[in-house]
């Protein structure tokens, strides 16, 4: 049986945290990561440009490529182009969604927040799931500038400023009549990232819930349905590869953590001009 096809896209280095996912759940599985740091980030375009990206990026992906199950692992793309890509191609794709239906099952105070980019917190996907999912809640949405990026910084080998991340962080812990935020939903998958630097920052301890875990399980129903059961691992080790479309600062200091995780070719690519 031939091993799945995965293609893993993001605006950066965020949806590695998915990658890792999938990878551990299908390590039989041949992957390609697509960062299309070219526009990072995605908060800055307009709906209807980065859908008319999206879709011009995937054709050429699409068939050059030829993946059996695409993955947007960006809330941002998935809110906004998840549904004309899913109408204009015929491979399957999985989405990136706030956990807002887990935060509001797994809360005990009944405060959670969520912690996203601008962009995602202001669409009316994100305020149906909210009345759907957490109509029970009180849920904090933080629109949060510049988190990704800061990220990406870290990955790098930055210094996180421990100020402008209380600053970020400090609208999602709530208290009211006497209880906390006790859950705060990362709606972007860059954040999990910093988890251990927000932990040491944070008002009081809270769960943090990382979509990366969600969006696998969701792959796994699509991969099952397409292949089976049967992971051939064992066959000849594929070698994965991560394309990016912009800066080469995008990789600048960690070729390391991107061989320990497998990729180990790295190259850019405009796909698109």
């Amino acid at each position: 049986m031939t091993a799945p096809r995965i293609l893993v896209f993001d605006s950066g280095l965020g949806g590695l945290t998915v990658y890792r996912e999938f990878l551990e759940k299908r390590p039989d599985a041949s992957y390609l990561y697509v960062a299309d740091n070219a526009v990072f980030p995605y908060g800055d375009l307009q709906d209807e440009e980065l859908v008319i990206r999206l879709l011009a990026l995937f054709d050429v992906l699409i068939e050059r490529e030829q993946p059996d199950l695409c993955v947007i692992a960006c809330n941002t793309a998935s809110t906004i182009a998840l549904a004309p890509l899913r109408d204009h191609f015929e491979v399957p794709f999985v989405g990136t969604v706030p956990a807002i239906k887990t935060a509001g099952e797994k809360t005990k105070s009944g405060l959670f927040s969520l912690l996203a980019t601008p962009g995602t917190v202001k669409r009316r996907y994100t305020s149906d799931l909210v009345e759907h999912f957490a109509s029970h809640c009180h849920v904090t949405m933080v629109g949060a500038e510049c988190l990704a990026e800061l990220a990406e910084d870290f990955m790098r080998g930055k210094a996180i400023d421990s100020n402008q991340l209380v600053q970020i962080l400090k609208p999602a812990f709530v208290e009211k009549r006497g209880v906390r935020t006790d859950i705060i939903v990362l709606g972007c998958t860059h954040y999990p990232l910093l988890i251990n630097e927000m932990r040491k920052v944070e008002l009081w301890p809270v769960s943090y819930i990382d979509p990366a875990p969600a969006i696998a399980k969701q792959g796994q129903v699509v991969l099952r349905r397409l292949f089976g059961e049967n992971l051939n691992v064992g066959e000849e080790e594929v070698g994965n590869q991560l394309l990016y479309t912009g800066s080469d600062d995008i990789i600048s200091n960690i070729g390391g953590y991107l061989s320990n995780i497998g990729l180990h070719e790295v190259r850019r690519d405009e796909i698109i001009r």
